[in-house]
């Protein structure tokens, strides 16, 4: 994909960059639109709430289960042909939405419009890598992240304040022009520049990918209802993916280069940015859980809380990619677990009286050092790949992202369930975020020591 990249006009590049931004935010934004709608959906449609939840998990688990598809998508296919495939997908998803008459049906709409993004994120990131110069990584990174963490976080106030005057399926309507708008721009302005390779693709890596990431992401929501086939299927997943990963080992073309997780760069970067989204994620899920089931609040004022901390990071991430193209991560990555810890203090101390502002001071603290953190951890884990290497490393990065915020949100809330009084379990859930910003300082300290040796 990069070998024509330096053709490419400055103009075509910004217009690229645009469409593929705006795709990615619409399709991060309607994964967490669905939440606030989910107890409006199990009265109208006369559902369950374990089964309607299957809305949101669903999606996050397809997800995770399409990303490791999408490197030999890449090469096999044009990105054109990629690009208007993934948005058409997503199209006929978020209509069957608009259509949806019952849960299955609305369901089904979900699952489509959750594989299209899935793909859609990996081209978005590997695109972007691929057709700027390695000097401009840093600040085209930065916009990526800013698309990653804000769209995510503002999803729940648009829905709140959409539900306030219309019904759930304004969810998909609201969507659905932005999309088709997209697909047209696509369609008569975004050009070939990848070139397709005869590939193979191994049908015997998609089954068992397919196979061992469901029984391992499903087991999340099975561990709510029966202990024990939960493990059961946690363990059978991970055998399987184990099997996986060894058979990407000795494939000439591997359904996913997992050797490039042996890049200490790729490989410690990763896991920084990772668990600074396992915070992001558990975060904005527990915040809503203690205003609406402690505090009384509406789901709107709920998403309210969380919309100064979304829109923080987003002018962070903005300007902190062009910091780390300039100084590198070190500082930033340092200021950012900083930011984290010193924001943490609200949250293990929250209580019925806590302040409504501080808890959002708070949280818009900790959302601007979680910029500081994710855009150069991003930027970093890319720095010792080859262009050949960018769309394995992108599969790789969004599926243990993926993975990892869908673990993260159900511990925690699983966590916050456990102790007799709701407030005590959002203590303990906010103890473990903290935790996990030690663990992604004590991570970044060990990179730090190993490039230090190079």
């Amino acid at each position: 994909m990069s070998s024509s990249s330096p053709t490419i006009s400055t103009k075509t590049r910004r217009l690229i960059t645009a469409i593929l931004l705006l795709s990615a935010f619409v399709s991060l934004a309607s994964q967490t639109m669905m939440i606030t709608a989910l107890p409006v959906i199990e009265h109208e449609l006369h559902v369950s709430l374990n089964a309607v939840q299957w809305l949101t998990t669903g999606y996050t688990l397809i997800i995770g289960i399409v990303t490791p598809l999408s490197s030999n998508m890449y090469e096999k296919f044009t990105n054109r042909q990629v690009f208007l495939w993934t948005i058409g997908a997503f199209i006929v998803g978020t209509t069957i939405g608009c259509l949806a008459t019952n849960f299955y049906s609305l369901l089904l709409a979900r699952l489509m419009q959750a594989a299209a993004s899935g793909m859609l994120m990996s081209f978005q990131m590997t695109t972007m890598i691929s057709i700027y110069p390695i000097k401009q990584r840093g600040a085209i990174l930065g916009l990526s992240s800013l698309v990653i963490s804000t769209a995510p976080a503002i999803g729940p106030t648009l829905s709140g304040f959409l539900l306030q005057v219309l019904s759930w399926r304004w969810l998909f309507i609201a969507v659905l022009p932005f999309m088709v708008v997209i697909f047209i721009i696509g369609y008569f302005k975004l050009q070939n520049f990848s070139a397709t390779r005869d590939i193979k693709i191994d049908y015997i890596s998609v089954l068992i990918s397919l196979v061992g990431s469901a029984l391992a992401l499903g087991s999340l929501t099975v561990f709510e209802i029966n202990v024990w086939i939960g493990w059961a299927m946690l363990a059978c997943g991970l055998v399987i993916i184990a099997f996986f990963v060894k058979r990407q080992l000795h494939l000439a073309n591997p359904m996913l280069k997992v050797q490039i997780f042996r890049y200490p760069s790729f490989r410690l970067m990763t896991f920084v940015g990772i668990f600074a989204f396992m915070i992001l994620l558990g975060t904005e899920q527990l915040i809503p859980i203690f205003s609406e089931n402690v505090l009384g609040m509406g789901s709107f004022k709920s998403g309210l809380i969380l919309l100064p901390g979304a829109i923080c990071n987003g002018v962070a991430a903005s300007f902190i990619g062009r910091l780390y193209d300039e100084y590198g991560p070190k500082w930033l990555i340092i200021t950012g677990g900083v930011l984290m810890l010193v924001a943490s203090y609200p949250f293990v101390t929250i209580s019925s009286h806590s302040s409504i502002l501080v808890l959002t001071l708070a949280y818009t603290v900790r959302m601007i050092g979680n910029a500081f953190v994710f855009s150069p951890a991003l930027s970093e884990a890319f720095s010792g790949l080859s262009q050949l290497e960018n769309s394995h490393g992108t599969a790789l990065n969004n599926t243990l992202r993926q993975v990892s915020g869908a673990v993260s949100v159900t511990m925690l809330v699983v966590i916050a369930g456990i102790p007799t009084n709701l407030i005590d379990g959002i203590r303990l859930s906010m103890w473990i975020t903290v935790l996990l910003v030690v663990l992604m300082m004590f991570t970044f300290a060990h990179y730090l020591k190993i490039s230090k040796r190079r």
